[in-house]
C-alpha cells in the first residue's frame, strides 16, 4: 500500500495495481504486432485485436461519466469510509460475469461498439490514456465508501451497483477482452510476423 499523506486505501490501491497491470499486458500483447496481425479477423462476425481494444476504449468513454457521477454524489453526501468493503450480490455478480475466460457471449450496445479502424499506435495510446483516467478516478474515490456509493451498471443503466463493484467490473471487462485478443493470436490463419 502507498504511504504518506495521500496514501491510497488498500482496496483503491489494489484496483490501481490492476489497471496498471492491464495497461502493461495490453502493451506486451499489441506492441510486437504488425498491422496485418492487429486488424486480422478470425471471421467476418468476429472481432480483431484492434476491435477488442477499440471496444474497451468506447466502453471507457461511455462509462467514465457514470463513475464521475458516483464519486461526486458520494462526496456531496459525505459517504466516506476506508473499508474493507462488502458488496451487494448483484455487484459481485457483475464483476464475476466479466472475468475471463468468457463463458458466454454478451451483446454490445451501440455506444460501446468498436469505432472506425485507427492506426495501432493511436488505438493503443487511447487505451493507455483510459487506464490513466481510471487510475485518476480511483484517486478521486480514495476514502469514499465504495460499497455505499452507487453508479449505473455498465450492462443496464436502470441497475445501480456499488462504486467498488463498478471499478472491479471495468477491470474484469478489460481482462476479458485482452484474453479474447490473446486467443486471436493463437487461431488458425493468424498472420505470421512480417
Amino acid at each position: 500500500m502507498n504511504q504518506g499523506p495521500l496514501a491510497l486505501t488498500r482496496e483503491i490501491d489494489e484496483f490501481r495495481r490492476q489497471f496498471e497491470q492491464i495497461s502493461a499486458d495490453a502493451d506486451a500483447l499489441v506492441t510486437p504486432l504488425g498491422n496485418d496481425q492487429f486488424t486480422w479477423k478470425p471471421a467476418s462476425n468476429k472481432w480483431s485485436i484492434a476491435e477488442c481494444l477499440e471496444h474497451l476504449n468506447a466502453t471507457a468513454r461511455a462509462y467514465l461519466p457514470s463513475i464521475d457521477e458516483g464519486i461526486a454524489d458520494a462526496i456531496r453526501h459525505g459517504a466516506y469510509a476506508e473499508g474493507p468493503f462488502h458488496y451487494s450480490m448483484i455487484g459481485r455478480l457483475f464483476s464475476r460475469l466479466m472475468e475471463p475466460p468468457a463463458r458466454f457471449r454478451m451483446s454490445t450496445s451501440t455506444d460501446k461498439q468498436p469505432g472506425p479502424h485507427r492506426p495501432k499506435r493511436e488505438t493503443l495510446a487511447g487505451f493507455r490514456a483510459y487506464q490513466v483516467q481510471y487510475v485518476d478516478r480511483l484517486r478521486q474515490a480514495n476514502g469514499i465508501d465504495l460499497s455505499r456509493s452507487c453508479v449505473r451498471s455498465p450492462l443496464a443503466s436502470w441497475i445501480r451497483i456499488p462504486l467498488g463493484s463498478a471499478f472491479a467490473s471495468m477491470a474484469a471487462h478489460e481482462r476479458r477482452h485482452l484474453w479474447q485478443a490473446r486467443r486471436i493470436t493463437q487461431m488458425d490463419g493468424f498472420p505470421a510476423t512480417s
